[in-house]
């Protein structure tokens, strides 16, 4: 069983709410602070998540844990039909929704407030699903993967971008102190949230990486899963298909 990281330790609430909570609290400042902190690497690995995705040609892709639509939106790329989005912080989505206003993609994306471990969609719904940085915030994970799995259509695919810790010296020691003291530090001063990017790396370790992950996927029922290192090691895409 790994273990269960929460942003506010001495909180009555369970993971799902601090989260969303924390979540509402630096969504303003978010898309900045991620672009930032990843000096825009962040958009490389988006677009190599839906490289994946557009060569099994989509008509209906589901974002979970969609945040502020960046990956939604990066998936109009492999011309689906349509694309939904579902979250679990009313903030993170009101940016995403003025986003998707702006770019007058109203007609092609539809984002709403849902939870992971509970989908608003019938069975085999959907041809694709993608998830960027969100698997770890599940409270549940097995309870998520397997929804996803069921809103999944029959040799639909599921792609998962998450953060990993690098393992090979000397980029691991260097990674591990802008992780644990940099990071946290100026994700504070933007984001005026301290507990926030203290949440980011402490959720990032008790995460199941790479191979365990993968068999996390597989004990879900999810089929020929794989996995692929990115920007040496601070990333994975992780694949699975529905039998």
């Amino acid at each position: 069983m790994n273990k269960q990281v929460t942003p506010y330790s001495n909180s009555d609430k369970g993971k799902k709410e601090q989260v969303a909570g924390m979540f509402d609290t630096i969504a303003p400042k978010y898309d900045f602070l991620n672009h930032f902190l990843s000096m825009n690497v962040d958009k490389v690995w988006r677009k190599k998540v839906i490289k994946i995705v557009s060569a099994h040609h989509p008509k209906r892709i589901l974002d979970v844990a969609t945040g502020t639509g960046d990956l939604a939106i990066a998936a109009l790329a492999s011309k689906p039909d349509r694309i939904d989005g579902i979250d679990i912080s009313e903030g993170m989505l009101a940016v995403g929704k003025r986003k998707i206003e702006e770019k007058k993609l109203e007609q092609k994306i539809f984002l709403e407030l849902g939870d992971a471990e509970a989908i608003p969609f019938a069975d085999n719904t959907f041809d694709a699903i993608t998830v960027a940085f969100g698997v770890r915030n599940f409270e549940n994970l097995q309870q998520g993967l397997f929804e996803m799995l069921r809103v999944l259509k029959p040799n639909g695919i599921c792609v998962i971008l998450e953060f990993t810790m690098p393992r090979k010296f000397p980029f691991k020691q260097f990674y591990g102190f802008y992780f644990k003291y940099l990071l946290p530090f100026i994700g504070k001063i933007v984001s005026k949230d301290k507990s926030a990017y203290t949440y980011l790396p402490e959720s990032v370790k008790a995460f199941p990486q790479n191979q365990v992950f993968i068999t996390e996927m597989a004990n879900a029922g999810f089929v020929s899963g794989s996995y692929k290192s990115l920007t040496l090691g601070i990333a994975a895409i992780y694949t699975g298909r529905k039998s």
